[in-house]
């Protein structure tokens, strides 16, 4: 027999400890990388997203406390109206999930981040143009469709996909109310008083003197224009007797309530004839209240919803529940009745996609939204997100709003142009 000598084996033993060692080596290598691609396959295959637990979430982005609180909770009456009567999205209930944002743009950006991180899939909101601006950003990055109700700047809805409006844009209402002017008032000359550094006071007052210069075909057709400081001027005096000079049979206020009250009593003192026309700002019943019989009469301001008319199959279900809900004697405000139609284009959107975790597939569905039976009227989203709809002008008449004109919207090229508004009933 061959023997091995005490050198060889121990060479033989350093061998074996060797290939034991690079065996374990390899084990641990190939776990690593057997515990990497399993995470991989886990990852692509296994870990799906699931929807959320038991409901569906829907986000609330308003002003509940703040300056803008008022008008806040008028929009989420609305929307709680109609999660009340339609409580269930993909056979799932809806959950709200609410975000204060305190009536401060600031604040506002942060909150739009919480919605996205609480994984709602669709948000409602906000009231007051600004916060709803800086908000746009981080739905557009997290892919997160929003439908914005009483906003009427613009901006909000301009060159952002996932952004949408249920009210009209500011440019709708000048337009209607400058035919209202020319075409039932029969005025040829107007005036203009409206807020410095307001871009909504700025925006559809520009819309209505070119339109009333258009109609009367008079270049001098506006024949006074008063611009002022809202925190700082108390005493309208001096414009309303420059207007009263001039003979201007309208005067066109794009001014808050608020403001719009001071105005119109102060009016009613210096005696002046022309008859005030403003926007849905005025829209509430606070503007006889605040005003007066006396200085709200024969008062127009441009809306888009008319409680007394049954423009859609929608609209006396909610006139009806709102009652229900509010109290016989309560009459909705448009801003209810918008916050009412946002959360059921949302619903029925969140029921036409399939899915409450496809942002962008939510998104397609709500820009297809056409002729949406709401309870303010029938809606069709533009090119832009903005909605094609009537635009209703109410008079003050013995402390009552009544309709009084109606701008009807004519829909052109539902697949290609943009969609264009035009058509008028006089009431």
């Amino acid at each position: 027999m061959t023997k091995i000598s005490n050198k060889h084996k121990q060479y033989t033993c350093k061998g074996i400890k060797r290939l034991a060692f690079l065996a374990t080596v390899m084990v641990l290598v190939l776990n690593l990388a057997a515990c990497a691609t399993f995470d991989n396959f886990k990852g692509t295959f296994i870990d799906k997203d699931e929807e959320p637990e038991a409901t569906v979430r829907i986000g609330v982005f308003e002003p509940l406390t703040g300056k803008d609180k008022e008008m806040g909770e008028m929009e989420v009456k609305g929307i709680e109206l109609a999660h009340d009567m339609f409580p269930k999205a993909l056979g799932k209930e809806v959950e709200l999930v609410y975000g204060d944002n305190k009536s401060d743009m600031y604040v506002a950006e942060s909150v739009a981040h919480e919605l996205v991180d609480k994984r709602v899939s669709v948000v409602l909101g906000s009231y007051g143009s600004a916060n709803s601006l800086m908000a746009v950003k981080t739905f557009e990055k997290a892919k997160l469709p929003a439908i914005a109700i009483t906003n009427t700047n613009p901006l909000v809805t301009s060159y952002n996909p996932f952004y949408f409006r249920v009210c009209l844009l500011d440019s709708f209402q000048g337009v209607a109310l400058a035919k209202y002017a020319v075409e039932s008032l029969g005025a040829t000359t107007a005036a203009i008083m409206r807020p410095e550094n307001d871009d909504y006071a700025i925006a559809v007052a520009e819309t209505f003197s070119d339109k009333f210069i258009q109609m009367t075909g008079n270049p001098n057709a506006v024949v006074v224009s008063c611009d002022y400081q809202p925190e700082k001027k108390t005493d309208f005096t001096e414009d309303l007797k420059k207007i009263q000079a001039a003979g201007a049979q309208v005067v066109f206020l794009p001014a808050k309530l608020e403001e719009a009250v001071k105005v119109l009593k102060e009016a009613k003192k210096l005696g002046v004839n022309a008859l005030f026309l403003g926007t849905n700002q005025w829209d509430s019943t606070e503007l006889v209240q605040k005003a007066g019989k006396a200085a709200a009469e024969n008062v127009s301001f441009s809306t888009v919803f008319d409680p007394n008319t049954d423009t859609t199959v929608m609209s006396d279900n909610f006139v009806n529940a709102y009652k229900s809900k509010y109290g016989q004697d309560a009459i909705p405000e448009s801003a209810a009745a918008l916050g009412f139609d946002a959360y059921m284009i949302a619903l029925d959107s969140l029921n036409k996609t399939g899915t409450a975790l496809d942002g962008e597939a939510l998104r397609k569905t709500i820009a297809n939204v056409r002729e949406f039976p709401g309870s303010s009227g029938t809606i069709t989203f533009d090119t832009n997100g903005d909605p094609i709809k009537s635009v209703v002008v109410m008079k003050i008449v013995g402390g009552q709003a009544v309709s009084a004109y109606t701008m009807e919207p004519a829909i052109v090229n539902l697949s290609g142009a943009p969609l264009q508004q035009e058509n008028v009933q006089v009431q």
